[in-house]
């Protein structure tokens, strides 16, 4: 029996921990292969592969980011294999089983929930050795009536096969991300998220966990993301974890964790601040909103006072990384309520912040309850909402349009000084800066083309011009400033205008060249020919004194600004007269 394990992940660099799962719970018996693909490749193209298999029984894993294409998939490879036996499992479908099941005629079984242990009992049922009425999580169709299994007992997850140790995957695990649990469950009830489904939380066993990273780390791996819920739930394990990983860890491997903030102490903080190597750890954060009400209402138990704390203390240690989450479009959280929430969360300067829409997911509380506060959504996946009892769409359009700048403009940190002197000194609030320019980047149809970094610096350019109290000196002093700041070599364009005229530019280099300190004892100091002077240098008409220069609060003085390019190291830089 030849049996296929496949999914289309979002993107090639991700990797499917459930299929692995399933194909070590099925050995020795079973010998499952895994066929991975993304959301990206043509059906066609994946339906000829899997169809060049050969396959007996192909088992699809089913995601809102994959649900739509797996279903043209299993559609095709019907058509071409009609006697190819489909399963699919997962959280998309795991949930309206009935809907699924009736809708898809290709679909031959639908596993609920935890699979490991259905799965190998339908393999089972495929071969001949059990009823189908002893395989359990299952659901199907027999003689156009429903059928569901009740599903089996939890598994004791200290005792589960590891999914690591797969010969096929060692040529990858380099260059992809390797995702890791060390508990399933979730000990909050959110009623915007799957997790909250699950009550209780169950470990894996720490020892055969910490012997799998080891195992990730000796073969290549460079980004392992724990993919638990709540990893610092117990303050225990998560000390032992995070005092293996710094003991344990080798050059260039990075740790993500999600992290619920507002109940991390400060000596865990602390610890991490004292031992942790800079660049490994990143902490995701969930914060949803800031509006009690709509946290009361989501049945999320949040200190906000708490999680900017910890936000706060880890930022200021330097040596983690932190991704903020927020969701427009919660119960009775308006316009004006999700701008403070925004604001109240970009004060502290997040590395990251991501800015999330709503999604009635199957299962959920809150997609059960979408009549009472008035949702209206898509019901094709990923079930985003169009509008609520608060929030219209014309509302979440607007927010829609702060999500794309938010993203090439803070989360990329092109121009960090720039967007913080914009954010603090000419608009009212950081989310009026996103909002605003956002919503002039879709009018000017920026959202459908591509961008050169020089674009991104003249399209905000195009826009500060026509916003009024902005002192463009100032602004394009900062812009130029944070644009050669991230050039290790000198730019061979420029995307302004202002240049010194060719006398202007003789003269101020002779002056270097007569008294090299007045770009800086620094400079001075390097020794420089005339020759590597000329060669690696910029000189260009600047409104700022970074001699005394205060992110965010610039003091306005027009001089020139010189930029010396050190074979791809930091520039230097200074200001003169």
């Amino acid at each position: 029996m030849k049996i296929i394990l496949s999914t289309l992940n979002a993107k090639y660099i991700h990797t499917n921990l459930a299929i692995r799962y399933l194909k070590a719970a099925a050995l020795p018996e079973f010998d499952c292969e895994l066929a991975e693909y993304t959301i990206k490749d043509p059906a066609f193209n994946i339906v000829s592969d899997l169809f060049q298999k050969k396959p007996d029984v192909v088992g699809f894993s089913c995601y809102i980011w994959n649900i739509n294409e797996t279903i043209a998939v299993i559609r095709m490879l019907k058509t071409v294999l009609p006697n190819v036996k489909i399963v699919l499992g997962g959280p998309e479908v795991s949930y309206d089983v009935h809907e699924w099941i009736r809708k898809h005629e290709e679909i031959d079984f639908i596993i609920m929930g935890e699979g490991e242990v259905s799965f190998k009992e339908m393999l089972r049922y495929f071969n001949g050795e059990t009823p189908l009425e002893k395989v359990p999580g299952i659901c199907y169709l027999e003689e156009g009536k429903l059928k569901i299994h009740a599903q089996p007992p939890k598994i004791d997850l200290r005792e589960i096969a590891t999914p690591f140790r797969f010969e096929e995957d060692l040529p990858h695990l380099g260059k992809r991300i390797q995702y890791i649990e060390t508990s399933r469950g979730c000990p909050f009830s959110c009623q915007f998220c799957l997790s909250s489904i699950e009550v209780g939380v169950r470990y894996f066993n720490r020892e055969k966990i910490k012997e799998d990273i080891r195992y990730l780390m000796n073969n290549g791996a460079k980004t392992i993301k724990f993919v638990d819920r709540t990893f610092n739930i117990s303050r225990s394990y998560a000390m032992e974890m995070f005092q293996f990983l710094i003991d344990e860890h080798q050059p260039g491997v990075v740790f993500q964790f999600e992290i619920t903030a507002d109940i991390m102490r400060p000596e865990v903080i602390q610890f991490l601040n004292d031992n942790a190597p800079k660049g490994l750890f990143r902490f995701e954060i969930g914060v949803q909103s800031t509006n009690d009400l709509t946290n009361d209402l989501v049945k999320r138990r949040q200190n906000f006072e708490k999680l900017t704390r910890t936000v706060t203390m880890v930022k200021e240690g330097g040596k983690i990384d932190q991704h903020l989450d927020l969701i427009a479009g919660l119960p009775e959280e308006d316009y004006a309520s999700f701008r403070k929430t925004f604001n109240d969360v970009f004060a502290m300067r997040p590395e990251e912040l991501q800015l999330g829409f709503l999604k009635l997911l199957r299962g959920t509380g809150l997609r059960l309850e979408a009549e009472k506060y008035g949702y209206t959504y898509v019901d094709i996946s990923p079930y985003e909402i169009f509008s609520n009892n608060v929030l219209t769409f014309d509302d979440i359009v607007r927010i829609k349009h702060a999500e794309d700048v938010l993203e090439k403009y803070w989360n990329a940190h092109r121009m960090d000084n720039t967007i913080e002197y914009l954010v603090t000194k000419v608009f009212e609030t950081p989310f009026d800066f996103f909002q605003s320019f956002g919503t002039y980047w879709e009018t000017k149809g920026w959202s459908r083309i591509g961008h050169q970094l020089e674009d991104l610096f003249r399209r905000l350019l195009e826009f500060l011009q026509t916003v009024e109290h902005a002192d463009l000196e100032v602004i394009t002093s900062l812009m130029k400033y944070d644009f050669l700041q991230g050039q290790q070599f000198q730019p061979r364009k420029l995307w302004w205008d202002d240049r010194l005229s060719d006398e202007e530019m003789k003269d101020v280099y002779t002056r270097i060249k007569e008294g090299p300190s007045l770009v800086g004892e620094e400079f001075e100091a390097m020794q420089i020919t005339e020759r590597e002077l000329f060669k690696h240098s910029l000189i260009i008409p600047f409104h700022i004194d970074l001699e005394n220069y205060e992110v965010g609060a610039p003091e306005k003085k027009t001089g020139y600004l010189f930029t010396y390019f050190r074979n791809g190291q930091q520039p230097y830089f200074n200001t003169f007269n």
